[in-house]
């Protein structure tokens, strides 16, 4: 069940599952936050994902629930916060951030209400009368307290955080475990029995979790390295270790215990290279967050513009993991790729299709078109293939020569139906995906690219934030399928809030709240590409390794003849490649398009040239009405969803620099 909660403390209290998740390397992550992001340059921790996993018995399994305590004060369990005023009785809305609501809120006795009063933390005792679980779909409860029978009554008692005793937490399962019984237990290296350090933290990242663990002053790696001893005094190097059964295979609280058996390089993740003072660790915490802050700054400025002012609101109240999740939130908006999306909203427009738009714009003018069976390019033999064998020559050079860099696209835009909840996944979906390119990656021919070629081209995988740690962990426990560790990309896939289908105040679309703190977000789709690309570096990067041409296709399970088409864009210098196939009805999602590298570069400046279309979708949300929160569940389409195909970059392309290979039966 997900948490609605946004609160993650240092001190969480939370349950934990082992899964086969694994943490993206940070060589492609520099920054290291507890709240959600949607850069690649940043592990993605979600702290509003929390939820409790029925797994196998092989899986370690514990239950959420945050403890606070005080100084002078029992520990306390936190179990939800108070949103809003429910009826006229009395009745308050609460936000659950515990795996046992109907304990917690149904369940009569005693409970206890965190407040801030004239700038004072105060926690006072309040009797649970009656509680009764929201509307169907809802993730609140209704409850009342005694002796609050008024709207009055209840209104002060909106942003209080409900707690319990620490003694009062349930009795937990064989093999589960509670956050706070897993800090400071030893971490022990499995293979060498020699101790690696402390856990001092846990996080939930959304799916899965992490241990903050404090590595010893000199500890001998698996790689066989000896970290040298770090400055005297209580911290060490921090390193995040994946709560996974892979990587965590034994759990001893008795002994208190952990035994790890990490892949190679993962220890040395975070460490740090120098051997920075105290001081000087300080001083540049202060500027990241001055920095941070900076950017904060801009990015609400940008959303001013936009008139979207009420995504501060959330600021105004709750705790501080809950304002500072807003503001990374906020941060992470794409505001141009918004504006641009915004201003196609009342253009007409229908999906692309890029059959239909070849045919109507690329017909006559057109730089060549190819058109070749795929029984040609399977058996590798024919005419066709004869006559062409050239293309497919020259194709197999720049590849060899690590000329091009490969883009595949998991893509989940299907898991999204009219009604659905957006953030719930098709892990179905996600899991086939994985699957069919685990099958491309372990063959050896030109369905993908050969392995004696892999360690030149450079990999850039694009999916959805829960599919970045399967696919890191599918990598990783095949060595990368002979592919440099290091120009491998793990991108999170682009996000645009979802905006109200009728226009609000000052005829403005207005971007919807998940939560007071949480922005309600949508994939981008395969468009979303161009703008990673322009956000993120990647390009200088990969012009720095000599890549001249950009492949970005789905996985799918139909012939890919790269090498033939990467041939056919160098031999006519043309912009844009598109390999289509004549019997294939969706090429939204069935698609293989090839850049030149300087067509790219322009086109990552050129965002306005970008057509997005909008899918009508039912959402529900949070609003701000006279002060109070409330939650808006709607029975027919009420928002827009924005989406991109990687087939608008044609706009900012000329005919005569296209060419086109189809693919026939």
């Amino acid at each position: 069940m997900q948490s609605p909660s946004l609160l993650c403390s240092s001190n969480s209290l939370s349950t934990f599952s082992i899964s086969q998740r694994l943490l993206v390397p940070l060589q492609n992550r520099c920054i290291v936050s507890v709240f959600n992001s949607s850069r690649v340059v940043q592990v993605p921790f979600n702290c509003s994902q929390m939820c409790r996993r029925i797994v196998s018995s092989l899986h370690s399994t514990a239950t959420q629930e945050i403890v606070e305590t005080s100084k002078g004060e029992s520990e306390f369990i936190e179990i939800g916060y108070i949103c809003s005023v429910h009826g006229l009785q009395g009745e308050v809305r609460v936000k659950s951030s515990t795996d046992f609501p109907e304990l917690r809120f149904s369940k009569p006795g005693r409970r206890w209400l965190r407040q801030q009063v004239l700038g004072r933390e105060t926690i006072q005792e309040v009797e649970l009368v009656e509680g009764r679980g929201g509307h169907t779909g809802q993730k609140s409860w209704i409850v009342r307290f005694s002796k609050v029978d008024t709207v009055d009554q209840a209104q002060q008692l909106v942003g209080s955080t409900i707690l319990v005793t620490k003694e009062d937490r349930p009795e937990l399962e064989e093999g589960e475990f509670y956050t706070r019984d897993l800090v400071g237990m030893r971490v022990i290296l499995k293979e060498t029995g020699e101790p690696a350090g402390t856990v001092i933290n846990v996080f939930n990242s959304g799916a899965s979790d992490l241990l903050q663990v404090m590595l010893d002053s000199s500890i001998e790696m698996p790689d066989g390295t000896r970290k040298p001893k770090s400055e005297i005094g209580a911290s060490g190097p921090l390193v995040w270790v994946p709560f996974v059964e892979a990587i965590v295979p034994n759990v001893d609280m008795n002994k208190r215990e952990l035994l790890i058996t990490p892949p190679r390089g993962l220890l040395e993740l975070n460490i740090r290279s120098d051997e920075r003072s105290k001081k000087e660790r300080r001083q540049l915490e202060w500027k990241q967050r001055k920095k941070f802050q900076q950017r904060l700054i801009a990015a609400k400025k940008k959303l001013c513009e936009l008139e979207q002012q009420h995504v501060f609101h959330g600021f105004r109240f709750g705790e501080k993991a809950q304002r500072n999740l807003l503001a990374d939130q906020i941060v992470g908006v794409n505001s141009k790729l918004l504006r641009q999306a915004l201003q196609n909203i009342e253009i007409p427009s229908k999906r692309w299709n890029a059959t239909e738009f070849i045919k109507a714009n690329f017909t006559k003018q057109i730089r060549s078109t190819l058109r070749i069976s795929e029984e040609c390019l399977t058996t590798g033999s024919g005419e066709k293939l004869n006559a062409n064998l050239g293309l497919q020559e020259k194709g197999q050079l720049l590849t060899s020569e690590g000329k091009v860099a490969i883009v595949l696209v998991v893509d989940d835009s299907q898991r999204q139906e009219s009604g659905s909840d957006p953030n719930l996944v098709d892990s179905g979906r996600t899991e086939d995906s994985l699957c069919l390119l685990q099958q491309m990656l372990l063959s050896d021919d030109q369905r993908f690219i050969k392995v004696e070629d892999r360690a030149s081209v450079p990999l850039i995988l694009v999916c959805p934030a829960h599919a970045i740690d399967p696919l890191q962990k599918l990598f990783s426990n095949h060595d990368h399928f002979a592919f440099n560790s290091e120009k491998v990309w793990f991108l999170e896939e682009e996000k645009l809030p979802v905006v109200s289908s009728s226009l609000e105040e000052q005829n403005k679309h207005k971007i919807l709240m998940k939560s007071p703190w949480e922005i309600l977000q949508t994939p981008v789709g395969s468009g979303g590409v161009i703008s990673l690309f322009s956000s993120d570096n990647i390009l200088e990067s990969l012009g720095d390794m000599g890549v001249e041409y950009i492949e970005v296709c789905s996985i799918n399970e139909r012939y890919v003849a790269r090498h033939t088409l990467l041939g056919l864009v160098n031999s006519c210098e043309a912009n844009v490649g598109i390999q289509i196939f004549k019997d294939m009805n969706n090429l939204e999602e069935n698609f293989d398009m090839m850049f030149s590298m300087k067509f790219m570069q322009q086109l990552t400046k050129q965002i306005n040239k970008l057509h997005f279309q909008t899918i009508a979708n039912t959402n529900t949300h949070v609003e701000k009405v006279d002060k109070e929160w409330i939650d808006v569940i709607p029975s027919s389409p009420n928002s827009f969803e924005l989406r991109c195909s990687i087939y608008s970059s044609l706009n900012a392309c000329p005919p005569n620099k296209v060419c086109v290979m189809e693919v026939t039966e």
